[in-house]
């Protein structure tokens, strides 16, 4: 599975070898992937979603809903909490379900609550 992604904080980026990053967003149109990472938060704009022609997860910080909505209104194909996304990208990869555990709170991918 080839993911790129555009994440330029550097300790997320550390944790995610797995993905080739680009350093411009715009880089991120017509990129050959099989998946699209974005950090939402850092991301000048969400016109450039409409752009990439590959699935896309973003991300951003749980607190940001409104974000959150916009995005995928702007066409991210999914959105999940800063927090969660270093386990949904190696359940991605490993073809694992995104399972949480019972501590966890926020909402799930079955109800989004």
């Amino acid at each position: 599975m080839r993911i790129v992604g555009y994440v330029p904080d550097l300790m997320d980026r550390s944790r995610w070898s797995a993905v080739a990053h680009v350093a411009e967003p715009a880089d991120l149109a017509g990129a050959e992937a099989d998946l699209v990472v974005v950090d939402l938060d850092r991301l000048p704009t969400l016109d450039l979603l409409a752009d990439i022609g590959a699935p896309t997860l973003g991300f951003c910080s749980h607190v940001h809903d409104e974000l959150r909505d916009a995005a995928l209104a702007a066409g991210c194909d999914e959105v999940v909490p800063r927090s969660r996304m270093a386990r949904v990208l190696t359940d991605r990869l490993t073809g694992a379900e995104d399972v949480r555990r019972p501590d966890e709170t926020g909402p799930t991918p079955e109800t989004g609550r």
